[in-house]
């Protein structure tokens, strides 16, 4: 019986090390399509001379060993919260006010908030160039094929936007296999070349990168830049570390994917040092004429699961964003009955659709685009870095004086690709900067204005004891029927509750306040319900959720009455807040700031539709609030 439980685990971690494949490393392992070539083609490109080769491939092998293999794989996937990674979860892992100052506390949440807007713009741009750079494999195959490689790539990004609304669970059982037969094809490219030309091997040496810094100075570092495109998706990886694990994540990497991708960047080496003429685009120079065709339709699916993959990831972030308070509450549409993760979110959708599709039309190729993709994904790497030493030293209590070596090694490499990056800045480098700001210049606009507009109901608020008192001390008429009030305090009355009262004159038989809890950790297993009874027929009922997961006020409600902490009684009513905002308060928020925060209100995702309320049972409470 033991053997065959130990047979069963180990089959279970293969499945979980084969799907890692297809969802954690589609944006890495499709980076052999554009990365050598960015180096050595192109307005930032170096001449494929036997020194420059061997020194870019130097610096691949040491930038995928360094960043991926010791960084990410064995560092920062130590800071999980409750098995879930992510730079919201990394966020939840940095102590509060009480152990940081507030100032250091809101760089940390202003750091976090950076990384996810960054990651937001990589969400944006991975589609754009996987896919472009796939489809440029035609050209290779024929000069007649040139004019359609735009529109081509323009019509796989609308079908894979398109095929969202219904869920990943399918497609995502073949997304394993087919990534584990592209990592093989990598692999057996590079060998075939590798065996033509086996000296390349002795780039493994650093001396070689030192020489290529020695000879090429500041073109050296320019051509950095693109040798980041190797390391892009270290960030993906430690964000889908939850779906996985630890295990079958280290697993996929050590035992297929970065020897696949060594033996793939070595064989572009090899045949760049017998053939630099093949520097426009060695992937599918390494590819015999005869199967070039069937590896530009492998490689196309192989960057749509990459795309994919970080589509997903976007959705993720989104709903995590909302639960933790930064963004306004959107339409969430779960794709599977059985797994949390599967969420699609049609807003976030179309917007990545157009603007993947602008890009690819803007800078038409995948060199036009690599500037952009550089920065992203440098940028994200360093701000990770700066909150992993708080949550290692304030949380973890490692010493500073081991810690401060260990992530300076980190920065070090993070700052020099992001400085690298930063000479492509007018090449397309400024679009993620740009997108960034502005994802997070909403995200602190929600977040202050919901603070005002909390302090703002509080100090109009009058405690829940002295409500209670007001209810005893006069003959209510009470009707039939539960009436559920949502709360954001479990303290006060909630201002819907106040605003009935006071002019109906009437309280339902049962009254339940419910408050929304999000707290700091992925998803809520234990506890998920707090009920007490108040008294004269009312209850508080607190309901945890973590940032992963979305809030269903009927479940919460119905989880109650099973338990029977509150006595079922039909029917039932819930009572909704709606505030008009007007930006003419005395909140110390600038005016453009609170009209952005109105407008972000006004068009958010009804309440309603958000916590899972059924329509005919929702009675809405209008009031004007001057912010």
């Amino acid at each position: 019986m033991e053997n065959n439980n130990g047979q069963g685990f180990a089959t279970f971690r293969m499945g979980l090390a084969l799907g890692a494949l297809g969802v954690v490393y589609g944006d890495i392992g499709t980076s052999p399509l554009y990365a050598i070539k960015e180096c050595f083609h192109g307005e930032h490109a170096i001449q494929a001379s036997h020194a420059n080769v061997m020194g870019v491939l130097s610096l691949v092998v040491w930038s995928l060993t360094i960043v991926v293999s010791i960084k990410y794989i064995t560092f920062i996937m130590k800071a999980d919260n409750r098995g879930e990674g992510g730079i919201f979860a990394l966020l939840a892992l940095v102590p509060g006010a009480d152990r940081l100052s507030k100032r250091l506390r809101s760089f940390m949440v202003l750091a976090a908030l950076a990384g996810a807007a960054l990651l937001y713009g990589d969400g944006f741009i991975t589609p754009s160039i996987s896919v472009l750079s796939a489809i440029e494999g035609l050209e290779v195959a024929t000069d007649a094929a040139k004019h359609l490689i735009v529109p081509l790539t323009c019509l796989v990004l609308f079908a894979l936007f398109l095929l969202q609304r219904h869920g990943t669970a399918g497609i995502g059982k073949v997304f394993g296999p087919v990534m584990l037969v592209w990592f093989i094809a990598l692999a057996a490219l590079g060998i075939r070349h590798i065996a033509l030309n086996p000296g390349v091997l002795w780039a493994f040496n650093p001396v070689y990168a030192y020489r290529f810094f020695a000879a090429n100075h500041i073109h050296g570092l320019v051509v950095l830049g693109s040798v980041v495109l190797v390391i892009t998706g270290g960030e993906a990886l430690y964000a889908d570390m939850g779906h996985f694990g630890k295990g079958p994540i280290r697993f996929s990497w050590f035992g297929l994917v970065f020897p696949a991708l060594l033996l793939n960047y070595f064989g572009q080496g090899a045949l760049l040092l017998s053939t630099p003429q093949a520097a426009p685009n060695p992937f599918y120079a390494l590819v015999p004429r005869q199967l070039l065709y069937p590896m530009v339709g492998l490689a196309t699916v192989a960057t749509v699961i990459a795309s994919q993959a970080m589509i997903s990831g976007a959705f993720s972030l989104t709903r995590q964003a909302v639960q933790l308070g930064y963004f306004p509450r959107i339409t969430i549409v779960h794709t599977s009955e059985t797994t949390m993760g599967q969420i699609y979110i049609p807003e976030i959708n179309w917007i990545m659709m157009v603007v993947c599709i602008a890009l690819v039309l803007v800078f038409r190729s995948s060199s036009g685009l690599a500037g952009a993709y550089g920065v992203a994904v440098t940028a994200n790497m360093g701000l990770t870095s700066a909150v992993y030493y708080f949550v290692a030293t304030e949380n973890w209590k490692w010493p500073v004086s081991k810690t401060l070596p260990l992530v300076g090694v980190f920065l070090l490499f993070d700052l020099t690709y992001f400085g690298s990056n930063l000479f492509k800045f007018f090449d397309g480098g400024w679009f993620p900067i740009v997108m960034a700001a502005i994802i997070v210049t909403i995200m602190n606009a929600w977040k202050d204005g919901r603070a005002a507009l909390s302090s703002k109901f509080l100090k109009q608020s009058l405690p829940f004891d002295d409500f209670l008192k007001d209810v005893d001390e006069h003959d209510i008429h009470r009707v039939s029927g539960t009436a559920v009030f949502l709360a954001s305090t479990s303290r006060f009355t909630p201002p819907s509750l106040l605003h009935h009262y006071r002019h109906n004159q009437v309280l339902h038989q049962q009254v339940v306040l419910l408050t929304i809890l999000s707290v700091e950790m992925p998803a809520v297993r234990k506890d998920r319900i707090l009920v007490e009874e108040l008294g004269n027929g009312f209850y508080r009922l607190i309901a945890r959720y973590g940032f992963m997961e979305t809030p269903n006020v009927p479940r919460v409600l119905n989880l109650a009455f099973r338990a029977e902490r509150i006595p079922r009684t039909d029917p039932i009513t819930y009572y909704l807040g709606r505030e008009t905002l007007l930006p003419t308060g005395d909140s110390k928020m600038m005016r453009w700031r609170k009209s952005l925060f109105a407008f972000l209100s006004r068009n958010s995702q009804s309440a309603t539709n958000y916590f899972g309320l059924p329509p005919g049972q929702v009675v809405e409470l209008g009031v004007q609030v001057e912010l």
